[in-house]
């Protein structure tokens, strides 16, 4: 992949710019451990990296933006570590960042089984605050997966779609994605994944179907607003087929 320059990145901005983006944030383990810090240290340092992805794709234009911050499989890290991450005002947002986001217009959304009992009330009263302290915000969402899983959120969904009722001969795709946790996001165009692991880990896969994936080498905490612009040049210099044929394939079977 290309990294874009300073002065490219106008051309980035006039071109095709993703309606939704997602990110897995991965590598603040690594991060820190090539620093000999903790890795609740290195969690700490993420914080940066948000604040400057949500900056690159408020000057884009992006719509929506999705966070992977913690998964339902996160819970089996050591005890320590999953304690800090539950304090989301100490290391992915502290309150000071999270009132500049709310001044910039964006509205803050947590994705995810927001009532596991396993969650501190406490921090379970931050996600509430900070949502209703953002809701009424328009310029971007952004949402952050928390205690969420792709496979939990489907079954989820499919459990509500039973506990209203419906018949098996009237479940259609439609109606289901009514029952998600955000049914007004829009698909994902683009994913992010830092790191250098190049997988999904469960992550939005029923938005993500079409998304185009962007691997980088680059650990989280060391992300910034340019790697985000090389991340959306590249979304740009492909096709999106979306399940059609190509252009050169329909013309040739035309012939």
């Amino acid at each position: 992949m290309r990294i874009i320059e300073a002065d490219q990145v106008a051309d980035v901005r006039a071109g095709e710019i993703p309606a939704h983006i997602g990110v897995i944030m991965d590598g603040n383990g690594r991060w820190a451990q090539m620093r000999t810090l903790t890795r609740s240290q290195g969690h700490a340092a993420a914080e940066d990296a948000v604040v400057a992805t949500v900056d690159a794709c408020l000057a884009l234009g992006v719509e929506w933006l999705s966070a992977y911050a913690f998964s339902t499989e996160n819970w089996t890290r050591d005890m320590e570590e999953i304690a800090f991450l539950m304090r989301f005002d100490e290391w992915l947002l502290r309150k000071e960042r999270r009132d500049e986001l709310n001044d910039k217009g964006v509205q803050i959304r947590f994705l995810g089984r927001l009532d596991d009992p396993r969650i501190p009330p406490d921090s379970r009263d931050w996600l509430t605050e900070t949502a209703a302290l953002t809701a009424h915000n328009s310029r971007m969402v952004l949402g952050i997966a928390f205690n969420y899983g792709g496979r939990a959120e489907i079954a989820d969904a499919a459990r509500r779609l039973v506990a209203s009722g419906i018949g098996p001969d009237d479940v259609t795709e439609e109606r289901l994605a009514a029952e998600l946790y955000a049914p007004d996001m829009p698909d994902m165009d683009l994913v992010v994944r830092t790191s250098s692991e190049h997988r999904m880990s469960n992550f939005f896969p029923w938005q993500a179907t079409y998304a185009e994936l962007v691997f980088l080498d680059t650990l989280w905490p060391d992300f910034r607003e340019g790697h985000l612009y090389s991340a959306v040049a590249e979304y740009q210099a492909r096709r999106r087929r979306m399940g059609a044929a190509s252009v050169a394939s329909l013309g040739a079977r035309r012939e």
